[in-house]
């Protein structure tokens, strides 16, 4: 990896970390608690927005040939693994294991 994708990887994991920091303070829960669903959230939304030629596309296609009747060149299905999709796979993931020791009580409850 070429130091300008961990320096992006990086700053993706800090700024999804005051993310859920501000969540778990809003909500009043610990920060592993909401870790996993914050990094999921995060990298389902990067994952739709950096890809092409899905079903939206699909029906925005139908649509312009409904309309005009010239039929368009179907765009195949692609998505790119940047430094910042893969840093939030990253986040989940360690949310991922911080969850499970959670639910597998390794790691405590909370005290209140």
């Amino acid at each position: 990896m070429r130091k300008k994708d961990v320096l992006i990887m990086l700053v993706t994991l800090i700024v999804e970390g005051i993310i859920t920091y501000l969540i778990a303070s809003f909500f009043s829960v610990r920060f592993i608690e909401i870790m996993f669903f914050v990094g999921f959230a995060i990298a389902c939304g990067i994952f739709y927005l950096s890809s092409s030629g899905g079903p939206m596309a699909r029906y925005n296609e139908v649509q312009v040939t409904a309309q005009t009747g010239i039929i368009h060149k179907s765009e195949g299905f692609t998505t790119k693994k940047g430094p910042i999709f893969l840093a939030s796979v990253l986040f989940c993931l360690i949310g991922l294991v911080f969850f499970l020791l959670l639910i597998a009580e390794i790691i405590p409850p909370s005290a209140k």
